[in-house]
């Protein structure tokens, strides 16, 4: 169960690249408990989203490169139940530490993570399906679970715009994103039978999609600040995103003259651009709406 190949198929450095969801839901939140934060972080991505990372590579079974890992190693049993303990631990610790309603949300969430590669239901093969639920559960499912844990706050409290719109705009990122992650699957996906949302846009149809959501996601961001911050939230939001719009067209003229750089190399890194840039600007976002940088600056 403890096997290397179990440990590098939780890929746990991976969840850095959700992060900027709970960072967002930390800016946003009123109500603020250390213990709680702490406890949030550590269930969601040292738990919660390893098992979903090793559940889903056990069903998966690829041989080629997968998100977060180059060349993924042979799965065995022992995954299958270290993942099911990460989930089991998650959602105890969840609702000991954090709340009920936060605990709850976990299983939701556990449970349609499995769905997404469990061949009874297999999501994944689903182009359209699959991108719609995970785009939401990753975003703004997953952004109300930490609003929820953060604070303490009841079902109410996650049914207002204030807390609905900025979770619905991490979907709309994620969905823009989504398709991104996919992209150099192609020939593995076909081996499984899964018409993923990339394959079913092809190579340049996926770059064109993606850049139609990203320009969505950053205008919906900049209706955000607007409408309830400061404009200058605006500007430094898209100061902080250049370096990703800048790889992404880099990127993708290398993809039109070959689209065989549409690989896994360039991918990380553009997922690694993105979320850096995201994580840094809600960190900043965080401290100056908060104005916790005032007493430790």
């Amino acid at each position: 169960m403890f096997s290397k190949s179990t440990f590098l198929h939780l890929r746990i450095p991976f969840s850095y690249f959700l992060l900027p969801v709970f960072l967002f839901a930390l800016a946003e939140s009123p109500n603020l408990g250390e213990t709680r934060l702490l406890w949030v972080f550590i269930i969601l991505h040292f738990l919660l989203y390893p098992a979903s990372n090793g559940y889903n590579s056990y069903f998966d079974k690829d041989e080629k490169s997968i998100g977060g890992l180059k060349n993924p190693p042979l799965v065995n049993k022992g995954l299958y139940w270290m993942s099911l303990l990460l989930d089991v631990a998650a959602i105890v610790f969840g609702f000991i530490k954090v709340s009920f309603l936060f605990s709850c949300m976990l299983v939701i969430y556990g449970l349609v993570s499995k769905a997404y590669s469990h061949p009874s239901v297999r999501l994944k093969k689903y182009p359209i399906g699959g991108w719609i639920v995970t785009g939401w559960f990753q975003g703004t499912f997953t952004f109300m679970m930490c609003y929820a844990g953060i604070n303490n706050f009841d079902v109410v409290n996650l049914l207002q715009v204030k807390v609905l719109v900025p979770a619905a705009l991490t979907s709309i990122m994620l969905w823009a994103n989504y398709p991104l992650t996919q992209v150099y699957q192609h020939e593995e996906d076909a081996k499984h039978g899964d018409n993923t949302m990339s394959r079913m846009l092809g190579i340049r149809g996926t770059f064109y999609f993606a850049g139609i959501f990203f320009a969505l996601a950053a205008a919906g961001f900049m209706f955000f600040f607007v409408n309830f911050y400061e404009t200058r939230y605006c500007w430094t939001f898209l100061a902080a995103l250049s370096p990703v719009v800048l790889y992404f067209g880099f990127w993708f003229l290398k993809v039109l003259r070959d689209p065989r750089e549409a690989d896994f190399k360039h991918t990380m890194r553009l997922n690694f651009i993105s979320a850096t840039c995201l994580n840094a600007f809600f960190i900043w976002f965080f401290f100056d709406v908060s104005h916790l940088g005032e007493y430790l600056f």
